[in-house]
């Protein structure tokens, strides 16, 4: 079940005052498909869709991690960049 303040910290999280570098953006992704799908289920995307197939390794990367404990550290990075990047 996906919490109140999970979908607060997911709206929040587009609103940052400046973009994400792109570790934190794929760090993002995963975390929010791990707590709102659980474990991957799609088919890796071939060698030509890179954007997509770093999507999907960051995604399998969290594989078996429940989606409470995933909503709950995408709670707290979204927490981390609100400070890193609001200064």
């Amino acid at each position: 079940m996906v919490s109140q303040l999970f979908e607060q910290k997911a709206k929040q999280a587009n609103e940052l005052p400046s973009k994400p570098d792109t570790d934190e953006l794929l760090k993002l992704y995963a975390l929010y498909k791990q707590a709102t799908v659980g474990d991957n289920n799609k088919e890796k995307p071939g060698i030509f869709n890179m954007k997509d197939r770093y999507k999907w390794d960051s995604w399998e990367e969290l594989k078996g991690k429940s989606k409470e404990d995933a909503e709950k550290e995408y709670i707290e990075f979204v927490e981390e960049l609100q400070q890193k990047y609001s200064q």
